[in-house]
């Protein structure tokens, strides 16, 4: 004699609730990302005519305009500003990095730094923001 069970179990997946998870993922991913490029030291950047495009560095050496340095956001004297540079970058393959110099900065603290990524063979971006 054959039984039949009368409730089978129903093979189907939705897929709904994976979407819905896989878009909240991509909107959290997405706001995080954009503030992750934010420097919490202040320095008002330069307005440039053009603007190119946003190229993620690993390092960024920020002037503030009394001629403080920061790498990362972390306070540097200026005597240890090379090695600290030298150092963070000594394992990565893009050696380069970001000088973010606010508006109002001396021009011979951002040649400082400059001569840094010359003399050490770094390639370097100047951080502006777009004139509207």
């Amino acid at each position: 004699m054959k039984i039949q069970r009368r409730n089978k179990a129903n093979p189907e997946f939705s897929l709904a609730a994976m979407t819905d998870v896989i878009l909240l993922m991509l909107i959290f991913f997405m706001v995080t990302s954009s503030a992750a490029n934010q420097s919490a030291i202040d320095v008002k950047l330069p307005k440039a005519d053009t603007a190119a495009d946003n190229i993620p560095n690993p390092l960024v050496v920020s002037v503030k305009p009394d001629g403080s340095y920061y790498v990362d956001d972390v306070p540097v004297n200026r005597g240890e500003l090379e090695q600290t540079v030298v150092n963070k970058l000594a394992n990565q393959a893009n050696k380069s990095f970001t000088i973010r110099a606010d508006e109002n900065t001396l021009h011979k603290d951002v040649v400082f730094v400059m001569e840094i990524a010359e003399k050490n063979k770094l390639n370097i971006a100047i951080a502006t923001v777009k004139d509207k």
